[in-house]
C-alpha cells in the first residue's frame, strides 16, 4: 500500500547503532497538539508482521514503559512485538509522546490515534479489526488502561476516515502498570485512576506483575482486578513472587519468564486467537445410566489456535449440559473429554471417600452448529485421569 502516512524510521538523534523499522506517523500532515519538529514530537507506529503462513489475523500495540519520560524500547518494545509475531500476532509499538513537554493526555490522544490508524488499515495488515489489543508496560501499561478506560471520548464525526474507525481496544495487558497515581503517592495527575474509571464495557484484561517489584507495587494490579471484578469484565491477574521493576519479557526467568506463554494460553481461551466463530453445544453424559455426582465435560480443539471449551455436570443437572456461544467451542475437529471426580452425591460431613482416583474417557467428535451429543458410559471405558 503506497500513503504517505508510511515513513522509514530514521532521524539525525538516532546513532549509528539504531535498528531502522518501517514505521507509521499517526497522523499525514500536522500532529494535533504538536510542540516542536524533532523526532520525539512526531508520534509512530512501527510495524512487525508475521509471516503470513503463520499469522492468525490477532493485532497489539505494545507501548514501552519510561514512566512517560523514557521509552524502554528494546526490551519493552521490538523484543516483544518479535515474540508476538513467533506466536502469528502482528504487533505495533508505539512511540507515543512523552512529559514534561505533553501531558498524559496527549499520549492518550497518541494511544487511541494508533487503534484507529491500524483498523482503517487492518485488511492491508491481515489483521481483524474486532481482535486488536494493547499491551504497556509501567508507564506504557497504564497509557493501555487509559485507552481501555476513556476511549468513548473519542468517538468522532471527523470526515477523516481514520478518525471514525474504533479507538476502543479489544483487549488490554497491563506489565506491572501504574494504575491510581494518588494511591501509589506519586504523580497522581500524570497518573489518573485508572480503577475509578472502570465499567462494565471496559475490555477483558489479562494483567501481569512482580511481588518484588520496588518501583511500582503489585497492590497497584490488585487495585485494578478488584474494580473489574466489580463490574463483571473478564480478567486474568498474574502476580509472580520473584523478581524487580522493568523486567519485559522476563526471559530466562523460569517463574515470571512463563506470563508470555500464559497471555497465550489466555488469548487462545478467549478465542483472539481465531476467526472462526464460537458455537453454542450440549448434550447429556451417563455413566452405567445415571448422571454422574461430579464431572468435567471438555471439547479440545486439535488446532492449537482454538478455544477449548468447558463445563461441569453433576447428578443435578441429571447429566446434561449445554455451553453458550460465548465460551463454546468453533467448528471443526475436536476430543470430547470427560472426567468423572466423585460419586458423593450430596455435601457430607464423614469425610468417606468415594472416588480413588479422577477418571477419563474421550472421544474424537466434529464440532458443528447445533451439536448435541448424548453418552452413555461404562465404568470399563474409563481409565485414570
Amino acid at each position: 500500500m503506497k500513503n504517505k502516512i508510511y515513513q522509514k524510521l530514521v532521524g539525525a538523534s538516532l546513532d549509528k547503532d539504531s535498528i531502522v523499522t518501517e514505521a507509521m506517523s499517526l497522523w499525514d500532515g500536522s500532529v494535533p497538539l504538536q510542540k516542536g519538529d524533532d523526532l520525539i514530537d512526531k508520534p509512530t507506529l512501527s510495524v512487525h508482521l508475521p509471516d503470513a503462513s503463520n499469522s492468525t489475523g490477532c493485532g497489539v500495540v505494545v507501548n514501552p514503559g519510561g514512566g512517560y519520560r523514557s521509552l524502554a524500547s528494546d526490551h519493552e518494545g521490538l523484543q516483544v512485538a518479535k515474540w508476538f509475531n513467533r506466536i502469528g500476532i502482528a504487533a505495533f509499538v508505539l512511540r507515543y509522546r512523552l512529559g514534561p513537554k505533553y501531558t498524559t493526555d496527549v499520549s492518550l490522544v497518541d494511544g487511541v490515534r494508533a487503534l484507529k490508524l491500524i483498523r482503517f488499515f487492518a485488511e492491508h495488515f491481515g489483521v481483524d479489526k474486532d481482535r486488536l489489543g494493547m499491551l504497556g508496560f509501567s508507564a506504557g501499561g497504564h497509557l493501555a488502561c487509559n485507552v481501555g478506560v476513556r476511549h468513548s471520548s473519542f468517538i468522532s464525526e471527523d470526515p477523516d476516515a481514520i478518525e471514525r474507525e474504533s479507538g476502543r481496544p479489544d483487549f488490554v495487558v497491563p506489565v506491572y502498570a501504574v494504575t491510581n497515581g494518588e494511591k501509589r503517592g506519586r504523580k497522581a495527575n500524570e497518573y489518573i485512576a485508572i480503577d475509578s474509571e472502570v465499567a462494565a464495557d471496559t475490555p477483558p484484561m489479562f494483567i501481569v506483575h512482580n511481588h518484588e517489584d520496588s518501583i511500582v507495587p503489585a497492590s497497584q494490579s490488585t487495585l485494578l482486578y478488584d474494580a473489574l471484578l466489580k463490574v463483571g469484565v473478564n480478567a486474568e491477574l498474574h502476580i509472580f513472587n520473584d523478581g524487580d521493576h522493568g523486567l519485559g519479557l522476563a526471559a530466562g526467568d523460569p517463574d515470571s519468564g512463563q506470563w508470555t506463554e500464559l497471555l497465550k494460553r489466555w488469548l487462545v481461551r478467549r478465542g483472539f486467537m481465531t476467526s472462526k466463530k464460537r458455537l453454542k453445544v450440549k448434550g447429556r453424559v451417563l455413566l452405567e445410566n445415571q448422571a454422574m455426582a461430579l464431572a468435567w465435560v471438555s471439547f479440545l480443539p486439535e488446532d492449537a489456535n482454538q478455544p477449548i471449551a468447558r463445563t461441569r455436570i453433576s447428578h443435578h443437572s441429571d447429566g446434561y449440559f449445554s455451553i453458550s456461544e460465548t465460551d463454546g467451542p468453533t467448528a471443526g475437529p475436536h476430543v470430547m473429554e470427560v472426567i468423572y471426580e466423585s460419586a458423593q452425591g450430596e455435601p457430607s460431613m464423614t469425610g468417606i471417600y468415594t472416588l480413588e482416583d479422577s477418571q477419563k474417557y474421550h472421544k474424537r467428535v466434529t464440532v458443528s452448529e447445533g451439536l448435541n451429543i448424548e453418552l452413555s458410559l461404562s465404568k470399563g471405558e474409563l481409565v485414570i485421569a
